[in-house]
C-alpha cells in the first residue's frame, strides 16, 4: 500500500495497460490493485482516454516566457551597444522603452543565451591619435617580417617579483556567514614582503642570463655598465650589423614580455615550498629562468605577426574583436582604441646596431 500512496503518474506504456484492462471488463479498483496505484490515478487515465482517445499524458503548458523574441533581441542589441550597462539598468531601460517588466535574472538569462557574460574589461594605456597612427605604421612595416628577420631582435625587459605577491585570483569555498572565520582569511604582507628587480632578454637563438638588479635605483650609467656592456653587447656581437635591441622602454613587445614575465612569476609561485625570503626568491628566479624551454620562447616570438592583424584591420574599437564580431562593430554606438594596437610601440623605432651603447646620454 505504500507504493500506491507514492505513485501518482504512470508511463505511457503503463497507462495503455490500464486502458486495455478496463476495456477487458476489469473494474478500476481491480486495475489499481494490479498496477499498484490509487483508484484516482486509474480514473484520470480512463477519463483522459475517453476525452482525447489517448492514454498518454497531455503535454504540460509550463510558465509563459516573460519576454517575446523581439524583446530578447532588443535586450541583446542594447547590451551590445552599451557595454557598461548592468542588468539593473538594462531592466529599467526595457521597462521605460517597451513597457515590459522582467527580473534582472531574466535579463541575465537572455544575455547568457547568446554568449554575453559580465567580465572585467581589459585595462591599457590611453592612446592619442598620434599613438594610434604610429602603431598602425609600425605594424604595416613589420607585419610581413619572417622568422629570419625576427631572429635578429633581442626582446628585453625589467620585471619585479615579490616574495608574497598579492594574487587576488585565489578563491575559496565558504558559507555566507563565515567571512571572518580565520580558516578563510588570507593574510597579506606589507609591500609584498620585499621584491627583486631583474633584467632579461629573449630571442630566437636563446636568452640572456638573468641579471638581478641590486643596491638602489638603476641609473643610466648603471644600466650601461651592469647590463648593456656585459650582457647585451656580447649578444649583439654574435649577430653583428643586423642586431636589433627592443629595449624595455619601447612598447611594441610589451604584450610579449609581459606574458613571458607573468608565466615566470607563476612558475616561481608554484614551487613547493614557495620562496619565503629574498634570497630564496632570487635563487628560484634564476633556476626557473634557466629551465625555460627554447620552444616556448620561439613560439612567443613567432606570434609577433599575429599581433599586427587587428590594428591593421580595425581603426578604433573598444574591445578585442574576432572576425565573427566585426559586423557587430558597425552596429555599435561606442568606439575606442583596439587593445591589440597597444602591443605596438608609442616610439615606433627599433634601436639598432652597437653604437647605441656608447651614446653620451649614458
Amino acid at each position: 500500500m505504500s507504493t500506491m500512496s507514492q505513485r501518482s503518474h504512470l508511463t505511457d506504456s503503463e497507462a495503455w495497460r490500464v486502458v486495455r484492462r478496463l476495456e477487458g471488463g476489469q473494474t478500476q479498483v481491480e486495475v489499481a490493485q494490479v498496477i499498484g496505484v490509487s483508484q484516482s490515478v486509474i480514473s484520470r487515465i480512463w477519463n483522459r482516454f475517453l476525452e482525447t482517445g489517448s492514454a498518454g499524458r497531455r503535454p504540460g503548458q509550463g510558465r509563459r516566457r516573460a519576454t517575446t523574441p523581439n524583446e530578447d533581441h532588443y535586450l541583446v542589441l542594447t547590451a551590445r551597444r552599451h557595454r557598461n550597462m548592468n542588468t539593473t539598468l538594462l531592466q529599467q531601460h526595457l521597462r521605460s522603452t517597451i513597457g515590459t517588466t522582467v527580473s534582472t535574472q531574466t535579463v541575465q538569462n537572455r544575455l547568457h543565451c547568446v554568449g554575453l557574460y559580465a567580465r572585467r574589461p581589459m585595462v591599457c594605456v590611453r592612446l592619442t591619435s598620434s599613438h594610434r597612427r604610429d602603431r598602425r605604421e609600425w605594424a604595416t612595416e613589420h607585419v610581413n617580417w619572417r622568422r629570419n628577420e625576427w631572429s635578429n631582435v633581442l626582446f628585453s625587459d625589467k620585471s619585479r617579483f615579490s616574495v608574497h605577491p598579492d594574487n587576488r585570483r585565489i578563491f575559496i569555498w565558504r558559507d555566507r556567514v563565515s567571512r571572518n572565520n580565520p580558516a578563510f582569511v588570507r593574510e597579506s604582507v606589507r609591500f609584498g614582503g620585499g621584491g627583486v628587480l631583474v633584467y632579461g632578454g629573449i630571442s630566437i637563438e636563446g636568452h640572456t642570463d638573468l641579471y638581478i638588479i641590486r643596491d638602489g635605483p638603476l641609473t643610466a650609467c648603471r644600466c650601461r655598465e651592469e647590463i648593456l656592456r656585459p650582457t647585451v653587447v656580447p649578444y649583439a656581437a654574435a649577430i653583428e650589423d643586423d642586431f636589433i635591441l627592443m629595449d624595455d622602454n619601447c612598447r611594441p613587445y610589451r604584450a610579449n614580455l609581459s606574458t613571458f614575465g607573468n608565466a615566470q612569476g607563476r612558475r616561481v609561485a608554484g614551487r613547493q615550498p614557495p620562496p619565503q625570503t629574498l634570497q630564496e626568491l632570487e635563487r628560484a628566479l634564476l633556476e626557473e629562468w634557466d629551465r625555460i624551454p627554447q620552444l616556448v620562447i620561439n613560439s612567443l616570438i613567432d606570434s609577433m605577426p599575429q599581433r599586427f592583424v587587428t590594428p591593421l584591420k580595425t581603426s578604433d574599437s573598444l574591445n578585442l574583436m574576432s572576425s565573427s564580431e566585426s559586423k557587430l562593430k558597425q552596429d555599435s554606438e561606442s568606439s575606442s582604441d583596439s587593445f591589440a594596437e597597444k602591443a605596438i610601440p608609442t616610439n615606433c623605432q627599433f634601436q639598432q646596431g652597437l653604437d647605441l651603447f656608447y651614446e653620451p646620454s649614458f
